[in-house]
């Protein structure tokens, strides 16, 4: 149960607060909490089994990142829209099929982001809208090559290498037929 919740800072994207509360084991704790709208991500598979990934410069981790078209969720919209709107700004395509793939939290002990991930196919290629704060290249690499880079660590971001693994399984089980 919270008991307080103070806000610390108040950003375009985040909110930072301090929440006093209870925990299930009786204790009192001061959480600091980053408050995120969530947002979406796209296993984009095109016909020959190539999945779409941008190689996106990323200045929080310093360089450059192999990651699923991805993005926030912007006015509340449905997830389901973010993520034709995201896969559409950031890789020019469009796709015909969408299966949720489920959601996952991209760190639970301090954000309350939600990442929604989904296969798309049947895709068509269109024009990029990139933001301008979005440096990237599209790359479309075979769905075993971009397994191999995640399970090396070249792919290090969290809902990439869920995203990919999550496809892996679904495949292996047989549980996807427009693959």
């Amino acid at each position: 149960m919270t008991t307080k919740c103070t806000s610390i800072f108040k950003g375009r994207i985040v909110e930072l607060q301090l929440e006093q509360c209870v925990l299930p084991n009786g204790q009192a704790a001061e959480l600091e909490i980053v408050r995120h709208p969530g947002g979406a991500a796209i296993v984009a598979i095109n016909a020959a089994k190539q999945v779409c990934l941008v190689y996106q410069y990323r200045h929080v981790c310093g360089g450059w990142l192999w990651e699923l078209p991805a993005g926030k969720i912007d006015n509340q919209e449905p997830p389901l829209q973010t993520a034709q709107r995201e896969l559409l700004e950031e890789a020019g395509v469009v796709a015909k099929n969408w299966q949720s793939l489920g959601t996952c939290h991209s760190s639970p002990g301090i954000f309350t982001e939600v990442i929604h991930l989904y296969l798309a196919t049947e895709l068509e290629l269109h024009s990029q809208a990139l933001g301008q704060d979005e440096v990237l290249e599209v790359h479309w690499l075979p769905l075993e090559q971009a397994l191999d880079k995640a399970a090396t660590g070249e792919i290090s971001d969290s809902k990439t290498i869920v995203g990919l693994f999550r496809i892996k399984m679904l495949l292996e089980n047989s549980l996807l037929s427009n693959v």
